[in-house]
């Protein structure tokens, strides 16, 4: 127990003779202190580790009292002796100090209660924000005699809470300003929110339609079936990850408007990974789509007749084709040339002669059934695919389009025309490789109609030569398309001999051969037709392309070739995709390289494919390389087209110059082509050269270069170039 002790002492004669006292039992009041010490430091303990600091003002003599941490929040020392009323004057935020002295001043007088939040500045310029609550403490009377209250230093939450205003105003700003429509909903589908976007695509504000289950506020339905398309919300949740919309989608909003749309929808979980709701992002894609879908109709169809075009043809009847490879189906193209136009165009002008073509093609439309492919091919040609059309079917609808054009008659100006239509009918089957094949068939059978006598109907058919021409090019597709993954081509040479003198290094044109499976070489006249025939002439030259470009790169001395003339098949010079490569492959080989390549052009591929060629020339030169115009004279009627292309060589077809010593004709055009090539600077080269007269008159005309068997027998190209061989005997 805890005792107080207490006694005094009696003297006699001045000295300490007896110590009397007693004892008193404190225990429970020494408890008592204890338990306040106790409570006092645990209250100390709090506010230093909370940064609360507690002071009071009493009431009747305004006296202040701050403890240690109360002063530290004003920026104060622990034992600062500053006047506490000057101190609080002096820190609080001017801009604060009104606000929260009327506060203290209602508690006092009314509530008993006070809270505030209000700015202080430190001595050295900081700014900090105290949190404040305080309480009255009354006498038995109800008398107030005490303020007591806390401050603690909020400023780090109080700039959170600024960032997440700053943030929420910049979302809200954000989501309110885009185009984008937003709406959120919550897990059980119902709306939470709409942006302004949104309220206008939907017709729905945002407080109206607060509460209400999405699919109410966000109609949609397929464009096309009309149907209703699956919410994505819906699917969202369901599946909890994001989700598109359905393809065709339209938003029907509250006042009836639609709108073409495209949009997501993604979960909004909460950090243990739940979902709370789904937000929903759309976009109005009307007008894309009806651009998208009008530049897509124009893409596909002839603009004069509404009716599908050239290229959208070919694509549907390659589709027909695949179909009647798969299950062997029946189908039937007509390919239909007009009698007369050009009699109603030369007589009335192209104008009335569009005229004309419209008529022509509601005729047709009207003759056809909906689900054939009715086409303008260009001019006056159109072409029908009939699907699922047997022989004798097909031929009756070709022969009612031909008694109706007879019946027709076109009038203008008082004038009436009598049109009639020449149709060739190919059944589409499996008899046809490729679209292509089955193309040339109705061509040719259009052509037999118009010489038979027009307006009539011409079917195709078979004879044992053609099945056997053509089974023997399918054959031919299979073993080149080995040859390529085999690597059986061989590169063989022939040189160019110069006839105005020496030339700094050899010329010679790159020739192909086909080493078949028992070692024989297969001359190109046997494959190349088929190769073209099968699309498969690009794929050639890019080998020969490469290959080429191996073999200069191995020549011991660059300087010993001067020019290495290759071939590129028509397929080539109109194929973008080729350029690409070819400029790719020659811009590796090097500078070097490409001033000792010629790439040889056909004349009838380089006017066929204008546009194309002369931008391909003009890339290839611009990497060194030279262009030879071949076969020149074959094809053309005109020479105005070499103002277009930029060429180096004009090749001589060889049926002018092997007739040259015998047919004056043959010798005045090859005269001719000379005085040509010098008036527009370029070179010329005799093909086929294979007599010692016709060397000398090519010479005497003034041809620059001579190839042929007198000249040089075509070899390997390693012989003519004396590198190693390459390529590989099977």
């Amino acid at each position: 127990i805890w005792v107080r002790a207490v006694g005094q002492v009696d003297f006699e004669g001045g000295k300490p003779v007896r110590l009397k006292g007693a004892f008193q039992d404190i225990t429970a009041r020494v408890l008592v202190r204890q338990a306040l010490e106790a409570a006092q430091e645990r209250l100390v303990l709090a506010n230093e580790s909370g940064g609360i600091g507690v002071w009071e003002i009493d009431l009747h003599s305004g006296a202040r009292y701050w403890d240690a941490r109360a002063r530290s929040l004003f920026g104060l020392a622990a034992e600062a002796a500053d006047d506490l009323r000057q101190v609080w004057g002096q820190r609080v935020h001017p801009e604060d100090r009104a606000a929260t002295e009327a506060k203290i001043e209602a508690a006092v007088s009314q509530t008993g209660s006070y809270e505030a939040t209000f700015r202080v500045v430190w001595p050295d310029g900081s700014v900090h924000h105290l949190q404040s609550a305080a309480r009255v403490v009354r006498d038995a009377q109800g008398r107030g005699q005490r303020l007591v209250g806390v401050n603690w230093d909020v400023t780090p939450l109080h700039a959170l809470n600024e960032q997440l205003t700053e943030q929420h105003e910049l979302l809200r700003v954000t989501l309110n300003s885009i185009g984008d429509a937003v709406i959120t909903t919550d897990a059980q589908s119902r709306v939470t929110w709409l942006n302004p976007a949104a309220e206008r695509m939907t017709g729905w504000l945002s407080a109206e339609a607060l509460g209400r289950p999405l699919s109410q506020v966000f109609h949609i339905v397929n464009d096309e079936t009309r149907l209703p398309t699956e919410n994505p919300v819906g699917t969202c949740l369901a599946q909890g990850k994001i989700v598109g919309l359905a393809t065709h989608t339209v938003l029907i909003s509250r006042n009836g408007d639609e709108f073409g749309i495209e949009d997501s929808a993604a979960p909004i979980r909460h950090p243990n990974g739940d979902v709370l709701g789904v937000v929903l992002v759309f976009h109005d894609v009307t007008e894309q789509r009806r651009l998208s879908g009008e530049m897509s109709y124009r893409a596909t169809h002839d603009p004069l007749t509404g009716l599908v075009n050239r290229a959208e043809f070919e694509t549907r009847l390659r589709r027909t084709l695949d179909k009647a490879h798969e299950d062997r189906s029946e189908h039937a193209l007509l390919y239909i040339d007009l009698d007369q136009f050009k009699l109603v165009n030369d007589a009335c002008g192209h104008s009335v002669g569009d005229q004309l073509l419209q008529q022509v093609a509601k005729l047709l439309r009207e003759a056809v059934r909906a689900r054939d492919t009715l086409a303008r091919l260009g001019g006056d040609e159109f072409a029908v695919i009939l699907e699922y059309c047997v022989g004798d079917q097909a031929q009756r609808v070709a022969q009612q389009i031909c008694d109706r054009m007879e019946e027709f008659r076109f009038l203008h100006d008082e004038r009436r025309f009598r049109i009639g239509t020449s149709i060739g009918l190919v059944p589409v089957d499996n008899r046809w490789a490729n679209t292509a094949a089955a193309m040339q068939a109705a061509d040719t059978s259009c052509y037999a109609a118009k010489e038979a006598g027009r307006n009539r109907v011409h079917a195709w058919f078979d004879t044992d030569k053609a099945m056997r021409a053509r089974h023997g090019e399918m054959q031919w597709a299979t073993r080149l398309e080995q040859a390529l993954d085999e690597d059986r081509f061989v590169l063989y040479a022939q040189r160019i001999e110069p006839l105005g003198g020496k030339t700094p290094g050899l010329h010679a044109e790159v020739l192909i051969r086909l080493l078949d499976a028992d070692g024989s070489m297969i001359p190109p006249g046997a494959f190349l037709p088929a190769a073209e025939r099968f699309h498969m002439a690009t794929r050639i030259d890019r080998w020969v392309l490469k290959h080429a470009l191996q073999q200069i790169e191995a020549l011991p001395e660059l300087a010993a070739l001067d020019m290495l003339c290759i071939n590129l098949s028509g397929q080539s010079v109109g194929d973008r995709a080729f350029h690409r490569d070819a400029i790719e492959v020659l811009d590796a080989a090097g500078p070097a390289i490409c001033q000792r390549i010629c790439l040889e052009i056909t004349e009838t591929a380089a006017v066929t494919n204008m546009a194309d060629a002369a931008v391909f020339i003009e890339q290839v030169r611009a990497l060194g390389v030279r262009i030879a115009l071949d076969d020149f004279g074959a094809g053309a009627s005109s020479f105005g087209y070499l103002k277009t292309l930029k060429v180096d060589l004009l090749k001589i077809d060889g049926s002018f110059i092997r007739d040259l010593i015998d047919d004056p004709l043959d010798d005045a055009a090859v005269r001719c082509f000379v005085d040509v090539a010098r008036v527009v600077g370029v070179k010329t080269v005799a093909e086929f050269v294979d007599r010692p007269a016709v060397l000398q008159r090519v010479r005497e005309i003034g041809i620059d270069y001579a190839q042929g068997f007198l000249l040089h027998r075509p070899e390997p190209i390693e012989g003519v170039l004396g590198v190693e061989a390459r390529h590989t005997q099977v």
